[in-house]
């Protein structure tokens, strides 16, 4: 069975010398994102695979639209929480040796809210593997165009359908030429994040990662899940720890050495020991 001793935990740390983090939904829960697979998560709602596929933005732009820019609102009001914080203060040597002498540290963040924040004015090695939502990606082969936007609304034609896609009653009829543009060409712009049957980000390089890791920290998102299963079991296979922080149980968390259950927000500030 997982430990849950603090104080083991913190002797860890203290030895370890090559830390990865994996990041799922519930990192950013306590900031007011919805999550997807849990007790009322988005896909309990929607058809994942109308709204998060190449093949349902090709068959309804207008619904996949709706969907990310009921998204990006939300992203837009929300702020980083006390476990977002607490990963960007670990991410700092100044703070970081201080806990885990002579250590690296690398965020793989599944999220793409963009509230894992850059610490101070150092550059965290943060790697946001299914993109960012507030990439704008032109869908013209001959383009490609990629813009970061924070417009609110992305445009006129998406204004006020959030309260929509929050009531479950998503409006098919929006013209596909009142949707996001390409800033560049002008053609049809789609979300900036990693859809279902796409290639995430930067594998090669969290690859290279991984197979330096001798701890590995899962944070907010099953235990189960790719790709916080595989970096997980990798680590483990080389004789390396791997410590989950999760709200509920869950299937895989079984195999971790350390298990810290509760809101991550309560429970990664205090076994990162930022707080007492």
């Amino acid at each position: 069975m997982p430990s849950s001793d603090i104080n083991a935990f913190h002797d860890l740390l203290r030895s370890s010398k090559n830390i990865i983090a994996v990041a799922g939904a519930g990192l950013s829960a306590a900031s007011g994102i919805p999550t997807f697979r849990g007790a009322g998560g988005m896909w309990r709602k929607y058809n994942a695979m109308s709204l998060a596929t190449p093949e349902g933005f090709s068959k309804n732009p207008s619904l996949v639209w709706q969907f990310y820019h009921y998204r990006r609102e939300a992203a837009l009001k929300a702020q980083p929480n006390p476990a977002h914080i607490a990963l960007s203060s670990f991410s700092l040597p100044s703070i970081r040796h201080q806990i885990a002498p002579e250590s690296t540290f690398t965020l793989i963040t599944q999220n793409v809210d963009g509230l894992s924040p850059p610490a101070a004015d150092e550059q965290p090695r943060l790697i946001e593997i299914h993109g960012r939502l507030f990439d704008v990606l032109c869908t013209s082969r001959d383009c490609d165009h990629v813009e970061f936007n924070t417009s609110s609304p992305i445009c006129e034609g998406l204004a006020g359908t959030e309260a929509h896609v929050a009531a479950g009653d998503l409006d098919p009829e929006i013209p596909i030429t009142s949707l996001p543009r390409c800033a560049k060409c002008g053609s049809l712009a789609r979300p900036g994040v990693v859809w279902f049957g796409e290639m995430p980000h930067k594998l090669d390089e969290i690859d290279e990662i991984a197979a330096k890791a001798d701890l590995c920290l899962v944070v907010g998102t099953s235990s189960t899940a790719r790709p916080s299963t595989c970096y997980a079991a990798e680590v483990q296979d080389r004789g390396g720890k791997v410590a989950v922080f999760n709200l509920d149980r869950s299937k895989g968390d079984r195999d971790a050495d350390y298990l810290f259950l509760g809101p991550c927000e309560e429970t990664l500030p205090r076994a990162l020991g930022l707080t007492n």
